[in-house]
């Protein structure tokens, strides 16, 4: 039960955490973005702290295909699929179907930095809790 309270919340401040961080960059958002968000924060959460040698480096790289990853999955269900618009990379140099680009790569790059601090830290405090 304890894992299972962790991943909830884990997963519930990476839904808000990048919910948050959209509205201040777009100022907008959709519910699938909370769902994504969420996704990737739990996953590198999991990775970040199962793999607590990584150098930060390798962190950020892998954290940046994983979020890639994850963004052109969701990409593929919420805009070409079902076709809600949520966004559009095609005017983006360097993009995949419109769904992912180089540029945002990079930003996923830099955004693992605090992700892995904040992974960190968050495994410290919810090891307190029963």
């Amino acid at each position: 039960m304890k894992v299972i309270k962790e991943q909830l919340t884990v997963f519930s401040v990476g839904a808000v955490s990048y919910s948050l961080i959209e509205l201040l960059w777009r100022q907008h958002t959709h519910w699938s973005m909370s769902l994504t968000g969420g996704t990737c924060f739990t996953l590198l959460y999991n990775l970040y702290n199962y793999s607590r040698s990584m150098s930060l480096f390798s962190k950020c790289a892998i954290g940046s295909g994983i979020i890639t990853a994850v963004e052109f999955l969701v990409g593929m269900i919420v805009n070409v699929w079902q076709k809600w618009n949520v966004w559009d990379y095609s005017d983006m140099k360097f993009n995949l179907l419109g769904q992912v680009c180089l540029l945002y790569s990079f930003l996923w790059f830099l955004l693992s930095v605090p992700i892995s601090f904040l992974s960190t830290g968050l495994k410290k405090r919810l090891a307190r809790y029963p």
